[in-house]
């Protein structure tokens, strides 16, 4: 065989623009090689330690032994049965149940956007209504139905603003778009098409803008909203759900969606995903003899199931201490992000949860999208591609969310809001924080 040249030159001319998924372009380092633990090693050799961790997917650390020694075990003994079902599929459907509030039945998928399609679907097929309402900047996956209004520019969003051409106006027009933590702003939707709307979709924390931290009234008012008018809440949880609690978000904030979509992280890397829901609402599903379709040749293969029960077994572990262990880090993390801010002068706002962490270059308060439009996305762009040059993965992108992972320490931590604090005194120098810069 011939050997590959390994050049993003090669890579561009027989995948398209080098990348299986566009959101993986950020120039250097284009290749990796290698990842175990916190870091991954590039095509030069180079370390990094990754805060990226693949969308938040990694969530234990990359190529976590208990996870792949599972695969490894569950691969020999099967590889995919494609008929009935598989011990390994019952097993996390019982932890998937035993873990989500909402969660009576649970089908397993592939990906977080196969989930939301399924959820969608089964919404719709179940109340016989055609309109979706969604928020501003939270993000659904790829599926047509929900492929609008994320990262907008200030003069489109909340209007007609599609994620790609290539998709049936049809398909988008029956979305309708609301503000994240603006009550009023769903009550009238429903005032103009409660009748027709299917369902609420919504993530809890939307983590795709970075962090934006709900009201506990807004999500309240949500659950009382969809069950006066009929329609059904959907809590998208495919980054919240195993990151930030084994019960997902909804664990923690007390409110039970109908549907909750997950995935992600529970598979810690491995291609893992799910629906879960109440009973009334899943037996809608084809299998349990309702009309609506349920399908996929690799969902509850045995490789991805053997990964979420790894991986679930991990962050149930009392001895592992995984929640208290990465919030305890990311509290760290954000502590010393706002010191660094205030010492410079830079106008920021640091937020996240748990995990997660998130430095804004604004001033005020940050609820909903609209807040978010006051970003300094030049300077939000730049201190990442420094700090990922520095050798600290992040994504390079305005309002991108980082992760802490089970494999980070705290002089993981130390290292990088060292590094932070020299890339920021850098660019006051530089005056990059002099003026803001709205998106355009």
């Amino acid at each position: 065989m011939q050997k590959t040249e390994v050049s993003p030159t090669r890579a561009a001319e027989i995948i398209p623009g080098g990348v299986n998924s566009a959101t993986r372009a950020i120039g250097e380092p284009w290749m990796f090689v290698s990842a175990h633990g916190a870091k991954m090693t590039d095509v030069h050799g180079r370390d990094y330690i990754d805060y990226h961790a693949a969308f938040g997917a990694i969530l234990l650390g990359h190529s976590d032994e208990r996870v792949t020694a599972a695969v490894d075990d569950a691969s020999r003994r099967m590889g995919l049965a494609g008929l009935g079902i598989t011990e390994l599929e019952l097993q996390l459907a019982e932890l998937v149940v035993d873990a989500i509030p909402s969660a009576e039945m649970v089908i397993s998928t592939m990906s977080g956007s196969e989930s939301v399609l399924q959820a969608i679907r089964l919404a719709r097929g179940t109340t016989g209504r055609h309109y979706i309402v969604k928020f501003q900047g939270c993000f659904h996956g790829s599926f047509d139905a929900v492929a609008r209004n994320v990262i907008s520019a200030p003069d489109r969003a909340y209007g007609w603003d599609p994620n790609s051409t290539g998709i049936l106006h049809e398909a988008l027009s029956h979305t309708l778009i609301a503000e994240f933590n603006d009550l009023a702003s769903v009550e009238e939707l429903f005032r103009q098409n409660g009748d027709e709307i299917a369902a609420v979709i919504v993530e809890p924390v939307p983590h795709n803008v970075g962090t934006l931290l709900p009201d506990p009234e807004f999500l309240r008012g949500l659950r009382e909203l969809t069950r006066s008018h009929g329609s059904l809440l959907i809590f998208d949880e495919v980054i919240t759900g195993f990151r930030h609690a084994l019960g997902g978000y909804q664990e923690l904030c007390g409110i039970t969606p109908d549907l909750t979509t997950f995935g992600k992280a529970m598979g810690n890397g491995f291609p893992v995903a799910g629906l879960a829901g109440s009973r009334e609402v899943m037996s809608n599903f084809s299998p349990a003899g309702g009309s609506v379709m349920l399908a996929g040749t690799f969902n509850g293969n045995s490789a991805s199931t053997a990964a979420a029960i790894a991986t679930i077994g991990v962050l149930s572990d009392p001895a592992v201490g995984f929640y208290d262990h990465v919030r305890t880090l990311g509290d760290r993390m954000r502590d010393g992000m706002r010191s660094i801010t205030r010492e410079l002068g830079i106008p920021a706002v640091v937020t996240g949860l748990g995990s997660v962490f998130v430095t804004y270059f604004l001033e005020g308060e940050v609820r909903g999208y609209r807040d978010l439009q006051r970003n300094n996305d030049h300077a939000y762009a730049k201190f990442h591609r420094k700090m990922t040059d520095a050798g600290f993965l992040m994504y390079p992108m305005a309002l991108k969310r980082n992760h802490i992972s089970l494999a980070h320490t705290e002089d993981d931590i130390d290292r990088t809001l060292d590094a932070a604090a020299d890339v920021l005194a850098s660019m006051c120098i530089a005056g990059d924080f002099e003026t803001g810069d709205l998106k355009s």
